[in-house]
């Protein structure tokens, strides 16, 4: 059980509700994790913010974005991130044998040089940031423009700072439905998701 309580919409201001509505059109529920964020609505709304700008914007691809995550996700063990990205990941073309092996990245043929760069970061990142080489920083430029390292690096470092929070709240993954203004009807159809949007 989680160690902190999860606001229901009922429970928030207006603008957190507002926000809570939106999530819950893009996604079909609200997460627990901005549940318990709304404790603190400042936090949970730049937060939100911030979510956006580094899953969706830029030139890395979503995609790859995902699969770095996925990538985070494993190596510091949090379940409650894992239940979700694995299956964005999934649903943007990673393969179940790819996601299941994601440590074995090295020596697989189905990755790109480019792709492979970017695990490599995502796992020195996670261990130990003072981990990384010049040799390792060099190969990674060679890839990827200043900006695009720089999103990569927030894409890490972000789901450092959520695996840590869910890890250390006991968060269980988050139900369909869940969050929303109204117990779902089990008859319904629940809202479709975009390509880009990623569950908590």
């Amino acid at each position: 059980m989680s160690r902190i309580s999860r606001l229901d919409r009922n429970e928030v201001s207006a603008e957190t509700a507002a926000l809570y509505d939106k999530v819950f059109a893009q996604r079909g529920n609200v997460p627990n994790m901005f549940r318990v964020m709304a404790h603190r609505p400042e936090i949970f709304a730049t937060m939100q913010a911030h979510f956006g700008a580094v899953l969706n914007t830029g030139t890395v691809s979503t995609r790859l974005k995902e699969l770095i995550i996925v990538r985070t996700s494993q190596v510091n063990q949090t379940p409650y991130c894992l239940a979700s990205h694995t299956i964005l990941a999934r649903n943007l073309g990673w393969s179940d044998d790819q996601l299941t092996h994601l440590a074995n990245w090295p020596d697989r043929t189905d990755f790109t040089p480019a792709e492979k760069a970017a695990l490599h970061l995502a796992e020195t990142v996670t261990r130990d940031a003072h981990a990384i080489t010049d040799e390792q920083f060099a190969e990674l430029r060679s890839f990827y423009s200043e900006g695009e390292i720089v999103e990569l690096m927030c894409a890490i470092g972000l789901f450092n700072y959520f695996n840590r929070f869910n890890d250390a709240l006991k968060m269980e993954p988050t139900k369909p439905g869940e969050g929303g203004c109204t117990t779902p009807d089990a008859n319904s159809t629940p809202p479709r998701l975009s390509r880009t949007a990623t569950l908590q």
